[in-house]
């Protein structure tokens, strides 16, 4: 991970809006392996809310802001409002994250990834 002198500069980066520090991959990147410590520590068998209310508490320990069960607006073409799409995490406020505690991801899994990422800007999917 990217340092400056206080320890600080990537996470300020991925935590700025303006255009300039729109790295998108590099805050997968810190998701995904702070993922893959929390199956490391936990292992198999917990219910998603586990895995879920752990990468909330590391993110957060790393000054990261995660919004949990965080409720996103669906529009029509016109602007009309659908309804609302409940996400399990939402990271530094560009960042959907799904939690999956399974064996495999299935067809079922995809479909709910793409129904997520066709309504925002930003794809980018971390599975394993």
């Amino acid at each position: 991970m990217e340092r400056d002198n206080n320890g600080t500069g990537l996470i300020e980066k991925l935590l700025r809006t303006d255009d300039q520090s729109e790295d998108i991959n590099k805050l997968c990147d810190i998701v995904r392996e702070t993922s893959f410590q929390i199956h490391k520590f936990l292992r198999s068998g917990h219910l998603e809310k586990i895995y879920e209310s752990a990468l909330t508490h590391r993110l957060t320990k790393m000054g990261i802001p995660v919004i949990q069960q965080h409720e996103l607006g669906v529009f029509d073409e016109d602007g009309t409002s659908l309804g609302r799409l409940c996400v399990d995490l939402f990271v530094a406020n560009r960042l959907i994250v799904e939690v999956k505690a399974c064996r495999a991801v299935v067809d079922e899994h995809i479909a709910q990834l793409l129904g997520v990422s066709s309504r925002f800007s930003h794809r980018a999917w971390i599975t394993d």
